[in-house]
């Protein structure tokens, strides 16, 4: 059966109520969570970024059943992977085995803070695979002494491990990622229903692993309001990672989307309250072979209404349909 997943969107809600929603999503009956790690949101519109570290901390003492995920942590710019070694284990011992490490290559518009410029791609899967290792290990319990061609770690150990460590999940968007995600990985991540992605992941080692999708929906009985809402704070979904990994930031976005009509997200972002236009949206994540979809409710002031139509409505519909 499809696990259907709720996402803490940091760049749409403040800490505090990010933590009250996800509370939502584990009454509402959502499967698991997952939550961005923004330095920065993606347009103006949206206007939050907490720390997406202390949210987990907080919902991992407010939530008692609901699995927690990071979707997703680039551990090689802003964060040192030794130090996101020691955050996973932190959040997977006070959520008492809850939390998976969702790991990506990153985004300029929250790394490029860190400063030191933002690499070529072939240069950032390098970094972000030798960061992957460094956290496996630690994570397995190793003292570690590592000097790598891109990394330095000295006498690093874990004094806080779990018994057994968090899953680590690597993000794809192309076979380079997938090779590596095929290696590294315990699950798989994407953010669209590409069959192609899941298939490498499988050539390459991830045969039987999990594999979590995420899409954006906009829920409203008005589907005006939510038509614009989804274009107002969402019109980027569509420029693809390539693109959205480059730009540095909200006035990046801003111009690179101003030509993008709302129209053109309703395409694509399913809008209003018809709950079969929400089914077949999701429906591609699970045909492709996805057996976990989280989705992100736009609009950080509109979860509440999506939790009680999620759990009266949506969810139901999902699960008599995948």
């Amino acid at each position: 059966m499809v696990q259907l997943g709720y996402t803490m969107m940091t760049e749409q809600a403040g800490p505090r109520d990010l933590v009250e929603h996800v509370v939502g999503a584990e009454r509402a009956g959502f499967d698991f969570s997952v939550t961005s790690d923004h330095y920065s949101p993606w347009l103006d519109a949206q206007g939050h970024a907490p720390y997406a570290w202390s949210v987990l901390g907080a919902a991992a003492q407010a939530t008692e059943r609901i699995p927690l995920m990071t979707y997703v942590t680039c551990p090689t710019t802003r964060y040192h992977p030794a130090v996101v070694a020691q955050k996973a284990a932190t959040v997977h011992l006070l959520s008492e085995g809850r939390f998976r490490l969702g790991l990506g290559s990153g985004e300029n518009l929250n790394e490029h803070v860190a400063g030191g410029g933002w690499p070529p791609v072939a240069t950032r899967l390098e970094r972000f695979e030798e960061a992957v290792g460094i956290i496996r290990a630690l994570l397995d319990g190793a003292e570690l002494d590592h000097h790598g061609p891109h990394f330095e770690v000295r006498g690093a150990r874990l004094w806080d491990l779990p018994d057994t460590p968090p899953p680590i999940g690597v993000a794809v968007s192309g076979p380079r990622s997938c090779a590596l995600a095929g290696r590294l990985a315990d699950l798989v991540i994407a953010t669209e229903p590409d069959r192609g992605l899941l298939e490498a992941f499988d050539r390459e080692g991830g045969a039987g692993k999990p594999r979590v999708g995420q899409l954006p929906v906009c829920y409203d009985p008005d589907r005006e309001a939510a038509v614009a809402r989804a274009h107002e704070q969402f019109r980027w979904f569509g420029n693809g990672w390539k693109v959205n990994a480059e730009l540095p930031g909200t006035a990046g976005f801003a111009g690179a989307t101003q030509f993008v009509r709302p129209e053109d997200v309703a395409r694509s972002i399913p809008c209003g309250d018809d709950v079969g236009a929400f089914v077949d949206a999701v429906r591609p994540y699970a045909d492709a072979g996805f057996d976990e979809i989280a989705l992100i409710q736009i609009g950080g002031a509109h979860q509440q209404p999506f939790l009680d139509w999620a759990e009266r409505t949506l969810l139901p519909a999902l699960r008599d349909a995948l």
